[in-house]
């Protein structure tokens, strides 16, 4: 779930913003990775659907997502184009390079907050983590306005845990704050606002 922090106005009709991962994270099913003429085909599709923002690749993963998001962020001006990055200043720097020249970037970054992925992925305390993030959303205000932070493994995450990352990222200049069930471990009614 995706929300809009409400310090940075509302929209004046209440729509829904689509947000679209296909370029990313979309290719990350079996067979369907894709090159950047494909990824620019698709790219047209989705702008056809009015997607708002468009999630065009992670740049640190390959040479071809770097030159996919530069080409989606030169060609589509009337649409938001985000670049994913972990909360590392060579992935945050790699995005923002990738993002010259697009009309309306959005950095994407991300750091697990979930006791589990903590300990087991990144062998950090809950407060390192917090400091990177951060860390991650100063730098990467440093390059765009649009910055969003993901707290990676969220429903695996306590509420106490997710507002403190939250309120941190959000002070630290992040305008949109996700919180994904990164690894499928909820169902919808779990998640559901009171």
């Amino acid at each position: 779930m995706s929300v809009n922090h409400p310090s940075f106005g509302q929209l004046a009709d209440d729509r829904v913003i689509i947000f679209d991962t296909t370029l990313r994270d979309g290719e990350q099913s079996c067979g369907c990775s894709m090159n950047v003429l494909e990824k620019m085909k698709m790219a047209r599709k989705l702008v056809d659907l009015n997607v708002d923002v468009m999630e065009a690749g992670f740049p640190m993963a390959s040479q071809g997502d770097f030159d996919a998001v530069d080409a989606i962020g030169r060609e589509y001006s009337q649409i938001t184009v985000a670049a994913l990055a972990r909360c590392h200043t060579g992935d945050i720097e790699r995005a923002a390079k990738a993002l010259e020249e697009a009309e309306a970037p959005r950095i994407h970054t991300f750091i697990a907050t979930s006791p589990i992925h903590l300990k087991h992925k990144l062998k950090k305390t809950e407060e390192e983590a917090l400091e990177i993030a951060i860390k991650s959303i100063e730098l990467a205000r440093k390059y765009v306005d649009e910055v969003e932070f993901s707290a990676e493994d969220a429903t695996r995450t306590s509420p106490e845990i997710l507002v403190r990352f939250s309120r941190a990222v959000v002070a630290a200049g992040a305008r949109i704050v996700n919180l994904p069930d990164t690894v499928g471990y909820s169902i919808p009614a779990e998640i559901r606002p009171n």
